[in-house]
């Protein structure tokens, strides 16, 4: 399925200059998965503090984005600057779903959006990247298929984030929003296990 994922080999282009300079200045894979997740739990605490505050949601779209950049530059450091590690694994998929908890979760304190639905949401969320990381150890590869892949949550949370911080605070509209990005999440997982399964098939 389409996801904004398949953007990534472009925007990787983009970033190339920028991720040659940070490897010959001494920047590793591992200290830039940090910083996206820092940057990550520092907006998270502040949408968690202030919920609704415009300030905070404004921000959202430019930190899903800079983490979008960071998560990018982390991967081209790993496998274009022989930093891969064993370590850097670990923190690259533990950086990913500790930084949606952070991020996404306190949209569940906001009063006209369905806390049980942002909850749910990320909890499916985990389940698909843990999905794609059992496809793995299976054999086959990591999966990254859509529809609501990292990349696609981003976009969600971020869009929403916007139209709250601009006043659209309708309940009815968020609980359709979150309700969809809930079934593309359960399906997404059985896209990833399905494809996974596919694979092995093919082999």
């Amino acid at each position: 399925m389409p996801t904004v994922y398949q953007l990534k080999s472009r925007f990787q282009d983009l970033l190339r200059p920028l991720c040659k300079w940070l490897a010959a200045s001494g920047v590793t894979a591992n200290q830039v998965t940090l910083a996206a997740l820092g940057l990550s739990v520092l907006e998270g605490c502040a949408l968690w503090l202030f919920p609704g505050a415009v300030l905070p949601l404004i921000l959202l779209p430019v930190v899903l984005f800079v983490r979008m950049g960071l998560n990018a530059i982390d991967g081209m450091l790993a496998r274009e600057h022989d930093q891969k590690s064993d370590l850097g694994a670990l923190l690259n998929e533990l950086g990913d779903v500790l930084s949606d908890a952070a991020l996404y979760l306190p949209f569940a304190l906001l009063p006209f959006v369905s806390g049980p639905l942002v909850v749910g949401l990320v909890v499916l969320a985990v389940i698909g990247e843990m999905t794609g990381v059992i496809a793995v150890q299976i054999g086959a590869g990591r999966r990254y298929d859509g529809p609501l892949g990292k990349s696609d949550r981003a976009v969600l949370f971020g869009l929403g984030g916007s139209l709250m911080a601009f006043g659209l605070t309708a309940p009815l509209f968020y609980q359709i929003v979150f309700g969809a990005g809930l079934l593309l999440a359960a399906l997404t997982i059985v896209n990833r296990a399905r494809s996974a399964l596919k694979e092995l098939e093919t082999a």
